[in-house]
Formats: C-alpha cells, structure tokens, sequence
C-alpha cells in the first residue's frame, strides 16, 4: 500500500513539472509566433499571440513589452501604457522597456503639442 502511495506522489510530481515546463514551451512559441506576426504586420495576430503567452505566464517582460508595442501600431496608446507598466513593474531596470515606454508617452503628447502650436498660430 505505502509503495503505490509513493508511486502515485511520484508520478503525480512528475506530471506537475511535465506540465509546467509544457506551459513555459508554449509560452515561448507564442512569443515567437508573435513576433513573426508582427514583422508582417500582422498586428492582430501578433497581439493574439502574446496574450496567450501572458496567458501561460503572466510575468514575462517580453510578452508585455511586445503586447505594448503592438498596441502603439494600433494607435491603442492607453492600453500600450498599461502594458509597459506592467513590465515595468516585473523589471523596472529594463533599459528596452524603460525606452518604449518613454517613446510611447512623447508619442502621445506630440499630437497634443502640434493641435496646441496651430491654436497658438492661428491667433
């Protein structure tokens, strides 16, 4: 009895990392899935893709900064900056991430700026 108790906590263990390590592999197929989808621009996809990496793992910084940077192609900037703050907060030294987001709120301001300047020419 103790021996089949032993066996099945073995192989349950066993099935537990089998299955983790799928969860990671798939992870990681989706994130290149993702980026070739994105070269193509694909952008829909591409966003399909790394969602269900975020999906398998919630903490991968890749997966959030490319979800963020395809977002920004769509012109979603609210939800690229959500996106970017997320990575950040998984890695605030992230100099890549540190840089899309940067790059992402001048982006949002510039529109602003320029409407702003023509007001002023028009006076």
């Amino acid at each position: 009895m103790r021996k089949n108790l032993v066996a099945a906590l073995a192989l349950i263990c066993l099935s537990s990392a089998f299955f983790a390590g799928c969860g990671a592999f798939r992870s990681a197929d989706q994130l290149k899935f993702g980026v070739w989808a994105s070269e193509k621009n694909l952008w829909d996809e591409a966003i399909f893709r790394w969602k269900k990496a975020l999906a398998a793992n919630p903490k991968s910084v890749g997966a959030h900064n490319n979800l963020a940077v395809a977002y920004e192609k769509k012109g979603l900037f609210e939800e690229a900056l959500k996106e970017y703050e997320l990575a950040l907060k998984l890695d605030p030294e992230n100099t890549y991430v540190k840089s899309n987001y940067k790059n992402c709120q001048e982006n949002i301001q510039a529109p602003k700026k320029e409407t702003k300047d023509n007001k002023d020419e028009k006076k």
